[in-house]
């Protein structure tokens, strides 16, 4: 099984990523953002939390303009596999593979705390690992996790169940308590805490490793 991790200046959760990813038997290419393509027989890519390019313009924007988002967007329209943790989530709906925006937190601090997010549904690569109601708590750092969707696209979200974690204690004001979401086809996932960082006893939990697990069962080789 290989995994495809992306680099961008300011990223500062791509080594969490590829930790996680390896302590669940991947192997993992670090691809910088100015790379065009990404290397062949990547079975899953990582897009990772951070500040890309300093969160200027507008958090993601710029990094969804770079030679590897085509790529990597690319992917996701092939049906490729793909998760995007934090800044990696903004950047995956800035490219458009998946829907809604996140937007400043609404009181405005930034937030860096361990939450509790409920697992809405396990009926994907990425949550089967989960049972569907379970609390699991996983640490969050943004300053903009607020996530946005108009009402069409909720109403999507929610009949499609798509919506993969929402915030037992909502700390951003994201609406629907939404703290992470799927794709159409399931393959992709974007979330705004940090499964990378509570995989190991030494940060303190191991509720995000289910999550690693879980896709390392749907990619590895028959």
């Amino acid at each position: 099984m290989r995994a495809a991790v992306i680099v961008f200046p300011g990223s500062n959760c791509d080594r969490d990523l590829a930790v996680a990813f390896e302590q669940a038997g991947f192997q993992v290419d670090m691809v910088w953002h100015k790379d065009a393509a990404l290397p062949e027989g990547i079975d899953i890519v990582g897009v990772p939390g951070g500040f890309s390019y300093g969160d200027y313009l507008r958090c993601g924007a710029i990094a969804a303009q770079s030679p590897i988002c085509k790529a990597v967007v690319e992917h996701a329209n092939r049906g490729g596999y793909a998760v995007g943790v934090c800044n990696g989530f903004q950047i995956l709906t800035e490219t458009g593979v998946l829907p809604g925006a996140l937007l400043r937190n609404a009181g405005l601090k930034y937030i860096c705390k361990t939450v509790g997010l409920k697992v809405e549904t396990s009926d994907s690569a990425f949550t089967q690992g989960y049972n569907a109601g379970d609390v699991i708590g996983i640490p969050i750092a943004h300053h903009d996790g607020n996530y946005f969707a108009d009402d069409t696209t909720l109403a999507a979200l929610r009949d499609q169940d798509r919506i993969a974690f929402t915030y037992t204690e909502n700390p951003n004001g994201s609406v629907g308590d939404i703290a992470g979401i799927l794709s159409e086809n399931r393959r992709v996932l974007g979330m705004m805490p940090h499964p990378e960082r509570a995989a190991d006893d030494g940060h303190g939990g191991t509720d995000g490793t289910a999550l690693f697990r879980a896709l390392s069962g749907v990619l590895a080789p028959a």
